[in-house]
């Protein structure tokens, strides 16, 4: 680790670095950080920063508790190339000596060594996050970025592309400084919808890639006054945004696992088996993957304004069919499209490791292959296929959740019992809030009903 401490601290003085953040996340995914001087370099290797972690956010902790010493990964080192002298350190959080049980990145690194050392194998991902522009009216109000993005159809077209250039440049030009591979940046299905694409990488890299880059959208889009969101139906009747998951294995040599062995779908049988454990626990990863109030509003068979809603309502899987929650866009590797932008990186990935992992050690089948636009198939016929619905609410999508004993067992143990019941106590308390706000809807309704 020495060794790693100085290669960090050559490659930090060599790019200029006068601070460091030094970020982790909170059970909802939210970025907290501090920034440490290059001057305080040995002291943030040698023990991390502390925190006080009750008002970090929800990590398990009380005011009574230990801080939390955020211990950095020096491999995870990210420079802002839009604020020069300026680098991120992901860190995992400790707690008197221990990684904390309670922290997202915690977790996924350890199923993550767990599959290293138990089986030799190394799992990548790649992960597409959709986001929404916007810009605050005189009055406060929230209205899109660019007022000229009024297609009726405006998925890919090149005008809204070309009137957000500025903006969307800067992301690829970023990306690429990263080092990350922008291929590929678009005007999405919704109004002020875009997204930018990037190479995909072993797992815990692409979760503290998505963390960042979720940091970079916004402070871009303050920085020329403007308003981000990932949340997922930020409107009504336009489409929501998305964080799509691409998953595969690979051996320690380096062999793709689920590569095509002719049996079907483009993939080994082992990646059928994995295939077949995220469409077990499908309903049950609802909660972790669409983990907000808001995530259920995303998930419908209905039409937004342009048509389409794309964001799946049923547990089911097939080829390059993109009404599917998982879909095999081509041989050896497995979209899931069911996440949303409000996902904790680290936990969905988690959650869809220990489902996927099932599947393969309990030799799962997913069962036949969907070719039909499921928008459009009658409920009655989906029904009779036996293809189950996604949890209409967030609050029955927690009560699958703490059902599921193998997603109990992999997201682990904590001082007060499984993790699990920890999250969904969270959760829970965040739906019973929701629940008992009065909404505009229900005064219209119900005001002079009865």
């Amino acid at each position: 680790m020495a060794d790693a401490h100085e290669d960090l601290r050559r490659r930090a003085e060599q790019d200029g670095i006068e601070f460091f953040l030094a970020m982790f996340v909170d059970l909802h995914g939210k970025p907290c950080a501090k920034a440490v001087p290059i001057e305080a370099f040995d002291l943030l290797v040698g023990g991390g920063a502390g925190f006080a972690g009750y008002a970090a956010g929800d990590l398990g902790q009380s005011p009574a508790d230990p801080d939390i010493s955020a211990v950095p990964d020096p491999s995870s080192y990210t420079p802002l190339p839009w604020k020069p002298g300026l680098a991120v350190l992901h860190c995992d959080p400790w707690v008197d000596g221990k990684p904390w049980p309670y922290a997202p990145r915690v977790i996924l690194r350890r199923l993550l060594d767990d599959l290293s050392e138990r089986r030799g194998w190394t799992m990548k991902t790649g992960m597409e996050l959709e986001y929404t522009l916007l810009r605050r009216a005189e009055d406060g109000s929230l209205e899109f970025a660019d007022p000229h993005d009024t297609s009726h159809k405006p998925c890919y077209e090149i005008k809204g592309l070309t009137r957000m250039w500025d903006h969307l440049s800067a992301v690829s030009k970023n990306l690429n400084a990263l080092g990350w591979g922008n291929y590929a940046n678009d005007h999405e299905d919704g109004t002020g919808q875009f997204e930018n694409n990037w190479h995909y990488s072993d797992a815990l890299t692409t979760a503290d890639r998505a963390v960042f880059f979720r940091y970079m959208i916004h402070m871009l889009a303050h920085d020329n006054g403007m308003v981000a969101t990932f949340m997922p139906k930020p409107f009504r009747d336009k489409t929501g945004n998305g964080l799509h998951i691409h998953q595969s294995l690979w051996s320690a040599h380096g062999e793709e696992l689920f590569a095509d062995d002719g049996g079907g779908l483009g993939l080994s049988a082992l990646g059928r088996s994995y295939l077949g454990g995220l469409v077990e626990h499908g309903r049950a990863c609802a909660a972790v993957i669409c983990p907000t109030v808001n995530s259920y509003k995303r998930i419908g068979v209905g039409s937004t304004a342009s048509g389409a809603t794309w964001a799946p309502a049923y547990v089911a899987h097939g080829g390059n069919n993109r009404t599917l929650m998982m879909r095999v866009p081509e041989g050896g590797r497995i979209e899931h499209r069911g996440v949303d932008g409000s996902a904790n990186p680290y936990l969905a990935t988690a959650a869809l490791l220990a489902s996927g992992l099932d599947g393969i050690d309990g030799g799962m089948d997913p069962g036949a292959p969907t070719d039909d636009n499921l928008f459009e198939l009658p409920t009655d016929e989906v029904r009779r296929r036996g293809i189950r619905q996604l949890p209409s609410t967030l609050e029955r999508a927690v009560e699958e959740l703490v059902d599921d004993d193998v997603l109990r067992a992999a997201l682990g143990k904590v001082s007060g019992g499984d993790f699990i019941d920890y999250f969904a106590t969270v959760k829970q308390r965040e739906f019973d809030e929701y629940h008992s706000v009065v909404s505009d809807w229900e005064i219209q309704r119900y005001l002079t009903q009865s």
